[in-house]
């Protein structure tokens, strides 16, 4: 570009300069015949000026060149990411289609269990009906039984009506195992209806959206897989040799906190969650964190348990009993409060069976937190639906199960789970709470209840 500048520029020079000349020569000399051919240093200069100009043009014609060719390499880079981009963009797209197929076969199985969940609620109910009407026969035939022994004591009772109690009795039992099992089905039910839920929901969190199949610079995601364990899967536990308690588990080996089998003596196998304490193991009888779990139930929830028991539950009476009546046991109550301050006091119990609606007899052996349960008296278990003689209504206003002594007190650990914490102190006394006998009163965030045998030392 500069040597065809300069030609520009030097050519007006060689025209003028030859002009001038012209109009000298026409003003000194006498008019003579224009020279047909132009001056030789003209020509020169001329040729010279088309000389530079040809070496311009050359260099420029190389370096543009190069620089094509530098586009060139460049398009040809943005054609294979282009295509690159494209690939990448179809395996998104075969990915999206895997989900929504995924998807849909999840739902047509979260349908299919609540369907399940729909009918075994169905038979649940018809058994609770049947129950009531041969526990209402039952008390029938007591009642006509009484009688007869009373008007009749010599008379020895008629084979027919033995063999008839003897039958209800047993169809009553029946219906009770039955229950059990109808409930464990629920709950197993229930656990994989969330366990699909939580499923659904990765699946939305990590599908692509609809305004992403546009976009070329989107990277595929592979889909999480990851499951939740089952709440009723056991540590390895030989079965042809189950453990009565927690404290046999721990003395064959198993060191690790978790959900193991039992089967106390007379009793039936069932699960329960061993809590490993320095060096022992505790069975966890009650737990309660963030208030999940609504522990205002009935009797019969109280009597053979609810909840999760790898979260907030009540292990239940029936399971308890079946425990504790093989030997003498502790009974320690773990306290946080809202300060995050723990606290715990142990005590030596004894627990009567059904009959005695669940007496419990206790007496403080150590802690650092005062105590608040009455030593050496009859606390009697009741719930909303089932009261003891003799004793107040306190379940009704307080809420929740918990053992009682003639009036109402102030510490349920059963109670209804305030969160924060309650503000007033009618609301703290219907909720979890622990009033010592000076008068302070604890408004509890966590708690525990953990039983083990007296022959093994407890341990903070």
């Amino acid at each position: 570009m500069h040597t065809i500048k300069l030609f520009l520029f030097i050519i007006p020079l060689v025209i003028s300069s030859k002009t001038d000349q012209d109009y000298s020569s026409y003003d000194s000399m006498s008019p003579e015949p224009k020279s047909r051919f132009a001056m030789l240093d003209d020509v020169k200069i001329l040729a010279n000026g088309l000389l530079q100009l040809g070496h311009g043009l050359k260099d420029f014609v190389h370096k543009t060149k190069g620089q094509i060719n530098d586009i060139f390499q460049k398009l040809n880079i943005f054609d294979q990411s282009f295509y690159d981009l494209s690939l990448q963009t179809n395996e998104i797209k075969e990915e999206e289609k895997e989900l929504r197929r995924t998807t849909s076969k999840l739902q047509v199985k979260n349908e299919e269990v609540k369907n399940m969940s729909l009918e075994l609620n169905s038979k649940l109910e018809s058994l609770l009906e049947e129950k009531i009407l041969l526990q209402q026969k039952v008390r029938y035939l007591e009642k006509q039984l009484t009688n007869l022994i009373k008007n009749q004591p010599e008379i020895q009772e008629h084979p027919e009506v033995t063999s008839l109690k003897t039958f209800v009795e047993q169809q009553d039992n029946s219906i009770k195992d039955l229950l059990q099992t109808v409930e464990e089905q629920y709950r197993q039910l229930n656990q994989q209806h969330s366990q699909i839920k939580e499923i659904e929901n990765q699946l939305r969190r990590t599908g692509i959206q609809e305004s992403t199949e546009n976009s070329l610079s989107s990277k595929p995601r592979a889909p999480r897989t990851t499951l939740f364990l089952h709440l009723n899967e056991t540590n390895n536990v030989e079965h042809d040799d189950i453990p009565a308690n927690c404290t046999t588990i721990y003395n064959r080996g198993e060191r690790t906190r978790g959900i193991y089998s039992i089967r106390p003596s007379n009793s039936q196998v069932f699960n329960v969650y061993c809590d490993v304490k320095s060096d022992s193991s505790w069975t966890l009888i009650q737990h309660r964190t963030d208030g999940s779990q609504n522990f205002n139930k009935t009797w019969e929830n109280y009597r053979y348990g609810f909840g999760r028991l790898d979260g907030e539950f009540w292990l239940g009476l029936e399971k308890i009993y079946s425990i504790v009546k093989q030997s003498n046991y502790i009974l320690r109550i773990e306290l946080e409060d809202w300060d995050n301050n723990k606290h715990y006091i142990e005590y030596s119990f004894h627990l009567g069976s059904h009959e005695t609606n669940y007496t419990l007899h206790l007496v403080e052996i150590s802690g650092n937190v005062p105590n608040a349960l009455p030593e050496h008296k009859d606390l009697v278990f009741s719930t909303w639906d089932h009261m003891a003689k003799g004793h107040v209504n306190c379940p009704e206003s307080y809420s929740g199960g918990w053992w009682w002594h003639n009036v109402c007190g102030e510490n349920n650990l059963n109670g209804k789970y305030n969160k924060p914490r309650a503000k007033t102190k009618p609301e703290r006394r219907r909720g979890i709470c622990w009033k010592s006998p000076n008068g302070r009163l604890y408004s509890v965030k966590s708690t525990k209840m953990l039983i083990h045998p007296t022959d093994s030392e407890s341990s903070e």
